[in-house]
């Protein structure tokens, strides 16, 4: 099939958003050249904006200026912004706020902090550079591995809240609460809530 390629259609989008929009597939539908109408983009789906890439099995522009920008199957992408990569099987992003939704086994990536981060759901907002994470909640930094039903993890500060059947194992030692703040700099741990905790000395002495 024909692989179509357009580039920043919508001269008027770089101003409302101040960044460029191109993207590609092996096919699609929808007018191209209409600020409100649905583009939908199958095979080989690409996007890129100044602030993030994405590529997925398809792909859907919506909104003026192509505000919205959806995802599914086989996604990956890249957050150039905040230096984060991200794998999962949907996807909702809005230009205008620069929030990313997240869904279906979400892999995430802070490489400047090397820090991997899986859920079913996140939330990214790059104003903020804060993420919201949602069920099955793991994060796994140096010898640290942190888990719990929901979690907030502030890049900025390295700062980790982790809620319901909190836990974080470093090396041999474990702690667990109903909630956990987790300093990821300093490793300074302050849990409140059916507080429980294993630490295993240098003479391997329970």
């Amino acid at each position: 099939m024909k692989k179509f390629l357009f580039a920043s259609l919508l001269m008027s989008s770089f101003f409302i958003f101040s960044e460029n929009i191109s993207f590609s597939g092996d096919t699609m539908s929808g007018r191209a050249g209409s600020k409100e109408d649905v583009t939908r983009l199958a095979g080989n789906a690409k996007v890129a904006t100044d602030t993030i890439e994405i590529s997925a099995d398809s792909i859907e522009l919506s909104g003026k200026d192509f505000r919205y920008v959806g995802a599914l199957g086989n996604i990956k992408g890249v957050y150039r912004e905040s230096n984060l990569d991200f794998e999962c099987s949907e996807l909702k992003y809005d230009r205008e706020s620069k929030i990313v939704t997240l869904l279906g086994d979400v892999k995430l990536r802070d490489l400047e902090n090397d820090v991997a981060a899986a859920a079913q759901m996140i939330e990214y907002n790059s104003n903020t550079d804060i993420a919201i994470l949602q069920m099955e909640v793991r994060l796994e930094q140096k010898k640290n591995v942190c888990s719990a039903a929901y979690a907030i993890y502030r890049k900025k500060e390295q700062m980790l809240e982790l809620n319901g059947s909190a836990k974080v194992v470093q090396d041999d030692d474990s702690f667990s609460a109903q909630s956990i703040t987790f300093n990821m700099d300093s490793e300074e741990i302050t849990m409140d809530g059916n507080v429980r905790g294993s630490v295993i000395d240098s003479g391997r002495k329970e």
